[in-house]
């Protein structure tokens, strides 16, 4: 039985993963949020009281601001979320940071130098 409940939960994080990235991209109108926020993952707790958003950010004048207008308009994120999606209860927000984007770019820059060209130098 746990798996059909572990389903519900993925199809719920990956709807909220979806809406997020909307209201977040289209409805927000915070001025502290800067760059482009990817919403990459959204896992909610099993009672649905809270989610937590893994988002990534890019191109932000002040990340450590973007986050706090982020959290500042959880309030209005949280509603809109409400309208959208109509279950019993609309999680709290926990906005996290995911820098694996940023880590996967710093990987594949440090490759980059470690093994230069190779690949061209093996086509000639």
């Amino acid at each position: 039985m746990p798996s059909k409940n572990n389903n519900r939960i993925e199809r719920i994080d990956e709807e909220y993963r979806k809406q997020l990235s909307q209201i977040i991209g289209y409805e927000l109108k915070n001025p502290n949020v800067t760059g482009m926020i990817s919403v990459t993952k959204v896992k909610v707790t099993p009672d649905l009281k809270y989610a937590k958003v893994f988002i990534s950010i890019l191109n932000s004048k002040n990340i450590k601001d973007t986050m706090e207008g982020l959290k500042k308009s959880s309030g209005f994120i949280r509603t809109e979320l409400a309208k959208r999606i109509n279950l019993r209860n609309t999680p709290e927000l926990i906005f996290e940071i995911d820098d694996s984007m940023e880590y996967g770019a710093k990987i594949d820059s440090i490759l980059k130098e470690i093994i230069p060209d190779e690949k061209i130098e093996r086509k000639e």
